[in-house]
């Protein structure tokens, strides 16, 4: 069983639980996924399955979009709603739509983050959730984040009692973004602790909530042999990549992991992304630039060194 599973991740769970469950469930241990996501949070999790799990890393590399609820406050350990409150700061006049909208705007674009400490960062060998757990803290690295859009999606609501500030809003977002760390950002500019109170994930690696399903739908699905309506096939993984369809003798030096000349195929200049390699609609190889000769490609990741022949008619 080779291809990807756009599963439908149910909060109180962690991605490797999910993991685990489809390996007994697809009955294969060659299952992966491709982003994690938190236990609090649910939403699309793609999951690599066979051959698939070649191509983990350029699913993790893709933009996501998400979609929760900003709360002003106060904020957590965790810095979602999980955590413990470790700051408070009333919220003594509601924030107008304008304020809040005007901050949000200046998150777009190229932004520094700083990991949160309950995240499988690692800083010397440890992930930093070893730490927190254990008590201690560390100096966490600086990351850069990329910003598509942010943006409000409902009109702020305004707790009187417990003197807090709440609003939805969806994100699209690069690689490595922690949206817990967007919200805390935010509530800083803003002049308020902070903290995630709400995220679902409706966009990753290029599957969208449509096409997930949940851990018992692929039961149901692998009971009556139907699980092929669920698996996307690996190549929907590299759509966004550039493409080039090899004929028959070019597949055999493809194949084979023969360097080969960017010429050959036509390319003036290399794509800022690897090429993808298709023979007979499958995908191959993903090939990148040599790293000594600016003119010829090197194999990054082999794919399929063999393909079926199809029969004639």
């Amino acid at each position: 069983m080779d291809g990807i599973l756009p599963l439908w991740k149910e909060r109180g769970m962690t991605s490797h639980d999910c993991v685990f469950k489809l390996r007994k469930i697809l009955q294969t241990k060659k299952v992966g996924h491709g982003g994690t996501l938190d236990p609090d949070v649910d939403g699309v999790l793609p999951i690599c399955i066979g051959k698939g799990t070649k191509v983990i890393e350029y699913l993790q590399d893709s933009g996501k979009i998400y979609e929760g609820e900003i709360t002003l406050g106060f904020s957590t350990t965790t810095e979602d709603r999980s955590g413990e409150i470790v700051e408070k700061k009333a919220v003594d006049r509601p924030l107008t739509e304008a304020e809040i909208d005007r901050v949000m705007a200046a998150f777009i674009g190229k932004i520094k983050q700083i990991p949160p400490m309950y995240s499988a960062v690692k800083v010397n060998g440890k992930r930093l959730y070893e730490y927190a757990r254990a008590g201690e803290t560390v100096d966490r690295p600086e990351r850069e984040a990329e910003i598509e859009s942010f943006k409000r999606t409902t009109a702020p609501i305004y707790n009187e009692e417990a003197k807090t500030q709440s609003w939805r809003f969806q994100v699209t977002c690069g690689k490595g973004t922690y949206v817990r760390t967007l919200a805390v950002d935010l509530g800083a500019k803003l002049d308020y602790p902070a903290h995630m109170s709400e995220l679902t994930r409706l966009v990753s690696g290029g599957f969208s909530v449509g096409q997930a399903v949940t851990l018992s739908q692929v039961s149901e699905l692998m009971e009556k042999g139907q699980i092929n309506q669920a698996l996307q096939p690996i190549e929907e993984a590299m759509k966004e990549f550039p493409r080039i369809d090899l004929t028959d003798a070019a597949w055999q030096k493809v194949k084979n992991g023969q360097v080969l000349s960017m010429k050959s195929f036509g390319i003036k200049k290399m794509p800022a992304d690897l090429i993808a390699f298709f023979y007979q609609g499958k995908l191959v190889s993903l090939y990148g630039q040599h790293p000594e000769k600016n003119w010829l490609l090197k194999p990054s990741k082999v794919i399929r060194n063999e393909i079926a022949q199809v029969p004639q008619a």
